[in-house]
């Protein structure tokens, strides 16, 4: 026996989907940049060194003196001179009022007023050790230096976008069907 039969066949309904991407453009311009360094400034200031040599003391030494020191020791020779001479008269009138005292003191006074003394004579160094005299005041240098900052101007400039909106368009591709046979 045959049993008659029902048969279903369906189909599902399909979407179709088409997407158009959106499209964005962005185009940035560098920045307007200026930049500008004024120069330092720098003083220099020097004070020259100073070299001081006194060299009188050894022309002193090689008998080249000055006029006013030359008068000075004549100055001191003649007042030394004159206070010996002034000592020898008093021991000489001391010595000849004790004549009486014996001795021949009128020969003995002419023998050693009509010598000379003798002279003395040593070795030297001529000018004498360190109668040079040095004095050295170094330079001074003053170096003074100002900066100056830079002067920065930058001006940004705005992107430019272009942007295209995407768009997507579904529609129905396929449509459901349900077939239905009957077999018997």
């Amino acid at each position: 026996m045959k049993i008659p039969q029902i048969r279903l066949e369906s189909r599902f309904a399909r979407i179709g989907i088409e997407t158009v991407n959106a499209k964005l453009s962005i185009e940035q311009k560098p920045a307007d940049l200026s930049i500008q360094q004024p120069k330092a400034e720098l003083t220099i200031r020097t004070t020259p060194g100073k070299l001081t040599i006194d060299q009188s003391k050894a022309r002193e030494d090689v008998d080249l003196k000055h006029i006013s020191k030359r008068i000075e020791e004549a100055a001191d020779m003649g007042r030394q001179d004159l206070l010996s001479g002034i000592a020898r008269r008093i021991r000489q009138g001391d010595e000849q009022m004790r004549i009486e005292n014996g001795g021949r003191p009128l020969t003995a006074q002419a023998k050693s007023n009509s010598e000379r003394p003798e002279k003395q004579f040593n070795i030297g160094f001529i000018p004498s050790h360190f109668s040079v005299k040095l004095a050295y005041q170094p330079a001074e240098v003053e170096i003074d230096v100002k900066t100056n900052k830079p002067i920065i101007e930058s001006t940004t400039n705005k992107p430019d976008m272009n942007y295209e909106a995407g768009d997507v368009k579904i529609h129905l591709a396929e449509r459901n069907q349900l077939k239905i046979d009957f077999v018997i």
